[in-house]
């Protein structure tokens, strides 16, 4: 009969033992899921706790106060320990962030909004049919967008759907391939782009008709305010990791980065100059150009943060006041410092076109380069081209 009731046990025991791992495997598959892999650890603390006390149970261990106390004990300092981490994410989720969000349908021409930058004067050019189909990047969208409301009739312009939209860099790329728009406005094309292009027997023409500082930026609380080209290409090539050697506090640097063939990582490739950049993990690589303005501005995160972006963009669009631009070599990223070709890392920006057969592509960019064009450049806020 003992021995009957031992082979019981054993088998209760196996049975548990299934059960604890289907448990935590099941539950440790969802969390990861949901990118909850902090509580990974409290799920197998308490999936081992409540194994051991059924095993206990099953063998009759906890026949003294002392045992139970001695099991209470260790079983409730390993959870406390487990719980760590997911108190930390739970507390770090309390915290409040900063919105750098931009609404982009206060910019579409012709809004009641009244975001759209206007000539004091009437455009001399006047399309009335054949309107070039434009897109471009978010950071020039308020840029087109007025040329559009100058020079286009007055009418609704969907910023998703219309004459005048905007889809960001890879996006415009990808309709102007396929010709579903005449003109781009845009950063310079990335090498995939370029590729892309080459394999559709595209050839790209494009027309500098402005120009703009790629800018890094860092949190307010962060020190440093000013880094030369040099250690930027460190960091993001990984030499450099911590703020300690920039003359900053002892504190990791996460270096964002954005996805391939948006404007702003295309410019951050240009800088490396073939520099084997280091590879980011897939959470420090962020989708819009608001989103990186926003993890490292946001109050949980990021003293040691640094990101990038262009100079209108987060300066006239989201003017977000929990980051800082910093000076490149000891030149801030200023419009006059622009114009005075000494912020180290201004570049042009284009409009680009792959062969459209619209009749109203030349004429439209022929008024953007001309005097009453540039000056709409610059009261939009961009730096013209130069005389």
């Amino acid at each position: 009969m003992k021995a009957e009731s031992k082979f019981a046990g054993v088998l209760l025991s196996i049975f548990a033992l299934i059960g604890m791992v289907f448990f935590v495997g099941f539950g440790a598959f969802f969390l990861l899921l949901m990118g909850k892999i902090d509580y990974i650890a409290l799920l197998i603390t308490v999936g081992i706790v409540l194994y051991l006390l059924i095993v206990f149970n099953i063998l009759h261990f906890f026949q003294t106060k002392k045992r139970k106390i001695i099991f209470g004990s260790i079983a409730g300092a390993a959870i406390l320990i487990s719980t760590i981490a997911p108190l930390k994410d739970v507390y770090t989720h309390l915290i409040p962030t900063v919105d750098a969000e931009v609404d982009i349908s206060k910019y579409e021409p012709f809004s009641q909004f009244g975001k759209v930058t206007t000539l004091k004067e009437k455009a001399t050019l006047q399309l009335t049919e054949d309107l070039p189909k434009l897109d471009g990047a978010t950071a020039l969208y308020p840029l087109y967008a007025a040329i559009a409301e100058a020079t286009y009739p007055e009418k609704s312009y969907p910023s998703y759907d219309s004459e005048v939209m905007v889809s960001t860099t890879p996006y415009a790329y990808e309709n102007l391939f396929s010709g579903k728009v005449d003109m781009i406005f845009a950063a310079a094309p990335s090498a995939s782009q370029k590729k892309t292009a080459e394999q559709k027997g595209l050839e790209l023409t494009m027309t500098p008709i402005g120009r703009e500082a790629f800018v890094f930026f860092v949190n307010q609380k962060n020190p440093v305010n000013n880094l030369t080209v040099d250690q930027i290409t460190d960091i993001y090539m990984g030499k450099v990791t911590n703020w300690e050697q920039l003359g900053g506090k002892d504190d990791t640097i996460r270096a964002f980065q954005r996805p391939e063939d948006s404007g702003s990582q295309s410019a951050l490739q240009s800088l490396m100059k073939g520099m084997p950049m280091m590879k980011p993990p897939s959470e420090d690589i962020v989708t819009g150009m608001d989103g990186i303005i926003s993890e490292v501005s946001q109050y949980r995160n990021y003293k040691n943060a640094i990101g990038f972006t262009f100079r209108f963009y987060s300066k006239e669009m989201v003017d977000n006041d929990q980051i800082k631009l910093l000076e490149i070599n000891g030149v801030a990223p200023t419009k006059e410092n622009i114009r005075a070709d000494i912020y180290p890392i201004a570049s042009e920006f284009y409009i680009v076109t792959a062969g459209t057969d619209n009749p109203n592509v030349e004429p439209l960019i022929e008024w953007i380069l001309s005097e009453q064009g540039q000056a709409l450049v610059e009261k939009v806020g961009y730096v013209p081209n130069k005389n």
